[in-house]
């Protein structure tokens, strides 16, 4: 017969083992809010960055007269589990006081699940395609935006200026009409860094309008009058009417006063048309441009048309056979990356800028029902 000689207390073991049970339930009681603390920053940002390179990679496609696709998070859940571990092990050692051995581990795992929703159907297409509303125009300028960057996305005409609307679609082959209309809106961005214009929408009849109004003091200034002059109109003018041109059944409720220069007829363009003009700032390889996998631009004499310098002061999208280290936003399509540099300033904000117009003209068509769901792994 072989006796077991124990030299612990049964109570003392006991004690432990209770504790244990006790305690471990508590621990998770706080496992919920430590663990939202710990992973919302991180999923924050991953649906930032993955929603920045969508983006990115549909101007690259437009560029190259692929097919744009969006893909939206429309869901995002993440289970965790907590597994702890009690043991107890005695060893049959005749001459050993302490023949016990206790331990106790615990560990956690998170299970994350994404569901995307393809942003699809008649109702987003419709609004990807038509012009941007003026009232949304206006919100852009009273959220803080310049008025030269977002009438240079937005517009592609005021009154007879040109601001290439060839370009809001695929590229075309002949050189855009720009010059007069940037030299323009540059006129009016000075006069708003001297605190001297507004910019108020209104609907007289039904009929959108956006009023560009310049102060008395500001007037007869030296960018009002370029700007007057630019646009063929009487020098000095205080309020300067933008709306689309009436439809004939409007004519008659609409104040056609074009001919003394107070209003001005604005074209603005769609989402996809600002994809479009947006997607002629990208740097495409030369060996693409060789194999004719792009559309190239032609002056009229017959030269190659730089976009740069259309867009260049708006948004440069670079071109790298290498892994871009220092980029905000990098995607890697047709065995190239394309970015933008993370000291490119002024791309930043044109791109930032595409965002926040891409949310306004998608956001509220998003469908509720995710069409596909993925585990992304535990860990």
């Amino acid at each position: 017969m072989i006796y077991l000689v124990f030299s612990v207390n049964f109570r003392m073991i006991c004690f432990f083992l209770t504790i244990l049970l006790l305690f471990g339930p508590i621990g998770c009681l706080n496992f919920g809010p430590v663990s939202l603390k710990s992973e919302r920053s991180k999923y924050n940002m991953a649906i930032q960055k993955t929603n920045d390179e969508q983006l990115l990679l549909n101007l690259v496609r437009l560029k190259y007269r692929d097919t744009p696709f969006f893909l939206e998070v429309s869901n995002v859940a993440s289970q965790f589990r907590m597994k702890n571990k009690v043991s107890a092990a005695a060893q049959l050692e005749s001459m050993v006081k302490d023949i016990f051995n206790l331990g106790a581990s615990s560990s956690f795992e998170e299970s994350p699940t994404v569901s995307y929703t393809p942003l699809q159907g008649d109702k987003f297409v419709k609004n990807i395609m038509s012009t941007l509303p003026l009232k949304t125009i206006t919100l852009l300028f009273q959220s803080g935006w310049s008025v030269e960057r977002v009438f240079r996305v937005c517009f592609q005409m005021l009154g007879q200026l040109e601001n290439a609307p060839g370009a809001s679609g695929p590229t075309p082959k002949l050189a855009p009409q720009y010059k007069e209309f940037l030299q323009s809106v540059k006129y009016l961005q000075e006069l708003d860094d001297r605190d001297a214009l507004r910019i108020i929408y209104q609907e007289p009849n039904g009929q959108p309008q956006m009023l560009l109004q310049v102060s008395d003091d500001a007037k007869t200034s030296k960018p009002a009058l370029e700007f007057a002059r630019s646009i063929n109109s009487i020098p000095s003018i205080k309020q300067y009417i933008l709306t689309h041109f009436p439809t004939p059944d409007q004519v008659q409720h609409f104040p056609v006063i074009m001919n003394r220069g107070k209003e001005l007829r604005i074209v603005p363009r769609s989402l996809l048309g600002m994809l479009f003009y947006l997607s002629q700032s990208i740097d495409i390889p030369k060996r693409d441009l060789l194999k004719g996998k792009v559309t190239l631009t032609k002056t009229a004499k017959g030269e190659d048309f730089d976009w740069f310098e259309v867009t260049g002061e708006l948004l440069t999208i670079r071109s790298s056979d290498e892994k871009p280290l220092r980029a905000t936003v990098r995607v890697f399509y047709r065995d190239t990356w394309f970015y933008i540099d993370d000291s490119d300033l002024n791309s930043k904000s044109t791109f930032s800028l595409l965002t926040q117009i891409y949310s306004l003209q998608s956001g509220s068509i998003k469908s509720t029902e995710p069409i596909l769901t993925i585990g992304v792994g535990s860990r």
